[in-house]
């Protein structure tokens, strides 16, 4: 049974039906969209089940002819890098069409769009050719233009538009890149394993071209410094649920790919590791003083996403196995985490349609629900002990203290400006006397709490409990960990 296959088209499939359903039936397009995306996640969750966790091979693999001329296959497969990913994006999918419930106009593109969206981020994630990875990464920018182009706020239009150039032109970088380490394949096939072989024996500089064409186009979807210039437009301008796919699964990707990357080309990895740590640090603390001097919301979270992204790239940049393994938590703990910020930001803008922190004050006394779930995921956004945020950026400071050294006193000046933002916010939400404007907001209800619940459930269970995602990723990482210190090795031998 071709699980991954059944996982990555039900949302395609159901995109493919809902788009014949006439418009005036809403809720047939809603309860066709809501079929593609539980179905998906059932399907997707079940694979933790099968899961061997000790082994860092790929798994539930397939494998079928695309493209003999190109030597490019329909391969799938989940390893500890993919799985999590694949659980995030199928879970997050679903919180963003149960966020949607409030949209009125044009029901049936929207879900469309979300649906494709869905299947595109799959395909990243499952993708084991790197020609079918890249058709399905730039898969996802055609209903994200049309997500932020239609359904977005007043500035819609040039947030599109910039999200698709900056996206289009990091791609053309990662495009070149492939084509250079396929081209000097004897083999000419294009899946990751024959490109992988390919790349490792490519001379040390030629690593080095190759690895920074990858960098930038899979650093411009993380984002890093300074390639970050379209994620806060896109952001503010995005509905509220596409936002929580673009911080919580999309923005995954790059990190994802620089994953690939670096098993791909360590020996590029390793003498790059100082730059890696540089944008890192930069990212890290930029991201969280912009954020912190942001009076919108939304804003706010926006470029606290550039901060935290900056972690998974410290950790990766340290290539040790506690440093990966801070990496890969980050991706989940941020994702978890800006997606349930982005989806209660969303949900008090219907109510008060007003993002501004300074509109706000002793919403505690009006929305005890708000009050509780936005001051536990702001939290977790600094790494409270408890939370899943604190347990990935302990990792990743081991990590780095163990490669790095004082450097990553960065991380830390980086936490501290999360603290002061975090605190500020809760601050200015939830105190001072109750604003006439605000008296009569209407608190989280139904299947928003639903949203919300789920989203702060796995952020406190996997703060509290991680060990089933650490063993997930742990065989994986410590693989990727041997190469680059075997590599390491080999270079200092040969006096590199």
């Amino acid at each position: 049974m071709h699980t991954l296959s059944l996982i990555l088209w039900t949302p395609a499939v159901a995109a493919l039906i809902t788009s014949l359903i006439p418009d005036n039936h809403p809720n047939w397009v809603r309860g066709v969209a809501l079929t593609g995306i539980v179905g998906s996640l059932v399907l997707a969750w079940s694979l933790t089940l099968g899961f061997d966790s000790h082994s860092f091979a790929l798994q539930f693999s397939e494998s079928t002819i695309w493209n003999s001329e190109l030597g490019s296959y329909y391969a799938l497969g989940v390893d500890g890098f993919s799985l999590p990913m694949v659980l995030l994006a199928t879970l997050l999918s679903l919180v963003a069409y149960l966020a949607s419930f409030s949209l009125k106009e044009r029901v049936k593109g929207y879900h469309v769009s979300l649906l494709i969206l869905e299947s595109g981020m799959l395909g990243v994630f499952m993708a084991q050719d790197w020609v079918l990875f890249y058709v399905f990464w730039e898969m996802t920018l055609i209903p994200l233009f049309f997500l932020i182009d239609q359904w977005g706020g007043k500035r819609r239009h040039t947030a599109s538009l910039n999200f698709v150039l900056y996206t289009m032109g990091g791609s053309v970088f990662m495009l070149i890149a492939l084509l250079v380490i396929y081209t000097s394949s004897a083999d000419h096939s294009t899946t990751m394993e024959a490109m992988n072989k390919t790349a490792n024996a490519l001379p040390r500089d030629s690593q080095i071209l190759v690895f920074t064409g990858l960098l930038i186009g899979f650093g411009v979807k993380i984002p890093i410094f300074p390639l970050h210039g379209w994620l806060p437009l896109a952001h503010v301008e995005a509905p509220s649920p596409v936002s929580i796919l673009l911080s919580g699964a999309l923005l995954k990707m790059g990190a994802y790919g620089m994953l690939r990357a670096s098993g791909m080309l360590p020996m590029a990895m390793v003498a790059l590791q100082p730059l890696l740590v540089g944008l890192a640090l930069v990212s890290i603390v930029y991201g969280g003083l912009l954020a912190w001097r942001q009076s919108d919301l939304k804003a706010m979270v926006a470029y606290s996403s550039v901060s935290h992204m900056g972690v998974v790239m410290l950790g990766l940049s340290t290539m040790n196995q506690t440093g990966l393994l801070g990496a890969t938590l980050q991706m989940s703990a941020h994702g978890l985490v800006a997606a349930a910020l982005f989806l209660l930001i969303g949900l008090l803008y219907e109510r008060t349609h007003t993002r501004e922190i300074s509109d706000y004050s002793s919403l505690v006394m009006v929305t005890p629900r708000f009050a509780v779930f936005t001051t536990l995921t702001l939290l977790a956004a600094m790494g409270l002990p408890g939370t899943v945020g604190f347990v990935a950026e302990l990792h990743t400071l081991v990590g780095g203290f163990e490669r790095w050294g004082w450097w990553v006193v960065g991380l830390s000046i980086g936490i501290l400006i999360s603290g002061a933002y975090a605190l500020r916010t809760i601050g200015k939400l939830f105190t001072g006397p109750v604003s006439p404007r605000m008296s009569d907001v209407a608190d989280l209800r139904g299947l928003e709490l639903a949203a919300v619940g789920l989203l702060s459930l796995g952020v406190v269970a996997l703060g509290i409990m991680p060990v089933p995602v650490l063993k997930m990723i742990d065989a994986s990482v410590a693989n990727l960990s041997t190469m680059s210190q075997t590599q390491k090795n080999h270079q200092v031998i040969h006096g590199y």
